[in-house]
């Protein structure tokens, strides 16, 4: 009699032996403003996110050895949020999804590469350079109007990337350039916790200032013309300071304006409770997310 109550009192407490499994439910939207308009300071480049055993969410195979199973939409719980989005006018929804993982910590729990949005791969470089300016180098020196000679930085003439030699490790996936690029991770520490990393680029502009090789080219026009180097000399040229060709004429600073692709990174840590809807943002990006636990 006794084993038999035993073994009734672990039939009715195995689902708390049992390893618990969570559903989450992510929304990413952007905002429907131009970004030179917010007033905050945003950096042209930006170290990558580090994507160090991110799984992609078309990656089955790896996403069920990690235990995350992907969610088909009948089992989304914030339909009313999504589409209140979708109708506002300030708003632009650019991904909805949900998965089902196990209750595990930072070190374990699933990493998932995260992409929306449009894809500027044809435009631009990993590095957020016109794909245009690269096949017509400029040789320009980039200006912040709005810091100091230390925020100048050199655009290079070749196409190595600026940002980080990451891009050229193994969890690169493609050559595609999304608008919304990055990474969540929800894990169990005593409590529930969310790391998201994620960056939305934007086209944007900026001045550059055109170099010496430029004056050089200017020079060797003047050449071109029969216009000999003692000529132009004697005539005012020197391609050391502000140029002056012809008949004295001077040669101001050449300003260009060039377009690329600005990033603006979201990067926040939050505290959740089961079953609570949160809501992380920055002027630009917003994310909403929901963590249920599984048969609560």
């Amino acid at each position: 009699m006794k084993k038999l109550i035993y073994l009734l009192l672990l039939a009715v407490s195995w689902p708390s032996f049992a390893a618990r499994q969570f559903d989450v439910e992510v929304i990413l939207f952007k905002r429907n403003i131009n970004p030179e308009q917010v007033n905050e300071s945003w950096p042209e480049q930006l170290k990558q996110v580090d994507m160090q055993g991110a799984l992609s969410l078309e990656d089955t195979a790896a996403l069920k050895a990690k235990g995350v199973t992907i969610l088909p939409s009948s089992q989304y719980a914030l339909d009313a949020q999504y589409n209140k989005l979708k109708k506002h006018a300030g708003f632009t929804p650019l991904a909805h999804i949900a998965w089902r993982q196990g209750d595990q910590n930072q070190a374990n729990a699933p990493k998932l590469y995260i992409t929306a949005g449009r894809d500027f791969s044809e435009q631009f470089l990993p590095d957020g350079r016109s794909k245009k300016d690269v096949e017509q180098p400029t040789n320009a020196i980039s200006i912040d109007s709005d810091s100091n000679n230390d925020g100048i930085t050199i655009t290079a003439d070749n196409s190595t990337s600026l940002l980080s030699n990451s891009n050229n490790n193994a969890d690169t996936r493609s050559d595609s350039l999304y608008q919304l690029n990055g990474m969540l991770q929800v894990y169990v520490q005593h409590y529930l916790f969310l790391d998201a990393n994620l960056d939305l680029r934007e086209p944007s502009r900026r001045e550059v200032i055109m170099t010496k090789p430029l004056l050089e080219s200017i020079v060797n026009e003047q050449n071109a013309m029969n216009v000999n180097t003692d000529t132009a000399t004697e005539n005012g040229i020197d391609v050391n300071s502000n140029v002056q060709i012809g008949h004295l004429q001077e040669v101001k600073k050449n300003i260009k304006v060039e377009e690329f692709l600005k990033p603006y990174r979201l990067s926040q840590q939050r505290r959740m409770r089961s079953g609570e809807i949160h809501y992380l943002d920055n002027p630009l990006l917003g994310v909403i997310i929901q963590v249920r636990r599984v048969g609560s």
